[in-house]
């Protein structure tokens, strides 16, 4: 059986809930491998609506969802997580939900580091979230991490809290931050522990295993490409890796797991936080893109900056995951524009660019170059089939193919799960 992995080919929030929601009918397992509660996940099922963070989508729909080690976790805030789906009615017991024992966990001292130094005049600002994210992937590689399998061990959470809180004090002095005490950090972990201990289990073992009695896996990706620490617009990124080679090593399966990749990409651009954006928006089209499409993070709650389709930079990130076909979301949001630009190349200094420079100050001065096609006046939204659509809606998705040199897999036209246009199933051999 194919596995998929989903991830998103813009600066996320392109849409990645509802087709992973969607995606999860015909899986067997839904796996989360790389980033923290800084995602946000909207799911719109029979009117309900369900906002994720740290839990895998498919728990929505009782499928057996795994936290894999590439993923950062919160304990107190996967705990919140939880009682508020249950609260939704969603079960969650520790046969639907499976955390790997090597995740890396954020504590409270995490999230403190991480807003001092947003807060700080003395460097440029990045734009994080503030939820820890970056200084706990940051202990993870200097080998001071604290992971779940320890909590379980009294005498290895000293010697991780000792080994930790040399780094961090230091830090913290250095911050005028008061230092950190170890006795309280060990208290608060010891009062976790049997709470998340139902969950922990070896992960990549389970999903070998599922792997060769022929299950379905779905590799669930967070943010999105242009955030990658490597390839996105660096500094302005997240602290993960979130290409679709990500999905091996996040959660214990080796290359050949991964099979086909699925693109998830807006019918135009946005962004959170700092970072250049050449395609941005600060006129009527940009508000009307906002308002329209409701863009305020789900997560930060702060407003998206909106811009038209890049096309230069979902042909990067599709060739960067190995991009077999996109999932097109917010079609609906253009509806009754009289007509629409796509950002064909770039400007720099002069110069013709097809591709995305790597240096900062030469991303920040590239400026767009667009080709203008025409709109549509009639609507998408809720269409479920080509035939639903404008002939110019059509038009605007076959030219989004040809410049990304990529084909559309899916097109979806509202949060509404059953509101997906299937033009290549995904999951088929």
């Amino acid at each position: 059986m194919a596995n998929v992995v989903v991830v998103g080919a813009q600066w996320g929030d392109e849409g990645k809930g509802k087709i992973v929601d969607w995606l999860s009918e015909r899986a067997d397992i839904v796996a989360r491998f790389q980033g923290g509660h800084n995602a946000g996940h909207t799911l719109v099922v029979g009117g309900q609506v369900y906002k994720l963070s740290l839990l895998p989508s498919g728990i929505v729909r009782g499928k057996l969802s795994v936290i894999g080690n590439g993923v950062v976790l919160d304990p107190w805030a996967l705990l919140e997580e939880i009682a508020r789906l249950e609260g939704q009615g969603v079960r969650i017991t520790p046969d639907n939900l499976m955390i790997a024992e090597n995740t890396p966990l954020i504590l409270p001292l995490h999230g403190e580091l991480d807003r001092a130094r947003e807060s700080s005049t003395a460097v440029a600002k990045i734009g994080t979230t503030g939820r820890g994210i970056g200084p706990a992937y940051e202990d993870k590689v200097g080998r001071r991490s604290i992971r779940v399998a320890d909590l379980f061990d009294p005498a290895t959470v000293v010697q991780r809290i000792e080994r930790l809180l040399t780094h961090h004090n230091a830090l913290r002095r250095g911050l005028g931050l008061p230092e950190v005490d170890g006795e309280a950090l060990r208290a608060q972990l010891q009062e976790i522990a049997p709470k998340l201990r139902p969950y922990a289990a070896p992960v990549w073992k389970l999903l070998n295993e599922a792997r060769r009695a022929g299950k379905r896996i779905l590799f669930e990706g967070a943010q999105g490409s242009l955030l990658d620490v490597d390839f996105g617009t660096y500094p302005f990124v997240t602290s993960s890796t979130t290409l679709a080679g990500q999905a091996a090593t996040g959660t214990g399966v080796g290359p050949s797991a991964v099979g086909f990749v699925l693109g998830i990409v807006k019918a135009y651009t946005t962004r959170v936080g700092e970072g250049p954006f050449a395609a941005e928006l600060h006129d009527d089209i940009g508000e009307h893109l906002r308002t329209v499409g409701h863009e305020r993070g789900t997560v930060t709650g702060r407003n998206r900056r909106c811009g038209w389709f890049d096309a230069v930079l979902v042909r990067q990130t599709c060739a960067l995951s190995g991009v077999n076909g996109i999932a097109l979301t917010k079609m609906d949001v253009l509806d009754g524009l009289p007509e629409l630009k796509i950002c064909v190349a770039y400007d720099l200094d002069g110069e013709r660019l097809d591709h995305l420079p790597t240096a900062a100050d030469a991303q920040a001065r590239c400026k767009p170059i667009y080709e203008t096609v025409e709109g549509w006046t009639g609507s998408t939204a809720g269409a479920r089939s080509w035939a639903e659509l404008p002939a110019q809606a059509i038009k605007y998705v076959r030219r989004i193919e040809e410049l990304i040199q990529c084909p559309v897999a899916l097109v979806s036209t509202s949060p509404e799960r059953e509101d997906t246009i299937l033009v290549t199933d995904p999951f088929s051999d």
